[in-house]
């Protein structure tokens, strides 16, 4: 009982740096934090949707993928995990007037509160969703590291937001996967072998 009340409080801890991160210190400066998050700022750029609601759409196919792939323990998981991210950006970007700070800052604190969310919420058997499920897939599959593949997967996503939004945004965006995926996996590398065996676990649900 002790280890499930552990694995939701990291998750939802993890959600909701996702969160605070991607709308206090990303979104302001239109840097998306990943594949998810970008096409999430170009279905606001485009329809004028909430960002949370776009970013429920943007993860609505990939969580078909992730349902088949990984079961209904992960997938749920997954669902909790996105559910609480977009409330949580509806929330500061309805609730609290946030300007733009200081680009470099923001982008190293918004890294870091990223890097830290996605890599609790892989600790706890779930994922931030958008492209980071195809990249769970192979990560776990392949035997490779999950943040390097993730952004591999998220370049072509920048590329798209920048020619739409700023070209100067996959520059920003590049640099901000590069510092959180190190963090994700610093964290994801803590305890591998554990991981690993939860991996298991998952696919045999």
């Amino acid at each position: 009982m002790k280890k499930l009340l552990l694995t939701y409080i990291c998750l939802f801890t993890g959600a909701f740096l996702q969160g605070m991160s991607m709308s206090l210190f990303l979104f302001p400066h239109s840097i998306p934090s990943g594949g998810a998050a970008g096409i999430a700022l170009l279905i606001n750029h485009w329809f004028d949707l909430s960002l949370g609601f776009s970013l429920w759409l943007a993860n609505a196919v990939f969580l078909l993928f992730a349902l088949n792939f990984f079961g209904y323990t992960w997938t749920f998981r997954t669902v909790l995990s996105v559910a609480t991210t977009s409330a949580t950006i509806s929330f500061f970007t309805m609730q609290v007037p946030v300007q733009p700070g200081f680009l470099l800052l923001d982008m190293a604190a918004g890294s870091l509160f990223f890097g830290l969310g996605v890599g609790l919420l892989i600790r706890a058997g779930a994922s931030s969703g958008g492209m980071v499920i195809p990249a769970l897939m192979i990560a776990f599959h392949k035997n490779w590291s999950p943040g390097k593949v993730m952004m591999g997967i998220n370049l072509f996503i920048f590329l798209l937001t920048s020619l739409v939004i700023d070209y100067k945004i996959v520059i920003f965006a590049i640099v901000c996967q590069f510092m959180s995926t190190n963090v994700i996996d610093f964290i994801y590398h803590l305890k591998i072998h554990k991981i690993t065996s939860m991996t298991v676990s998952w696919r045999r649900r």
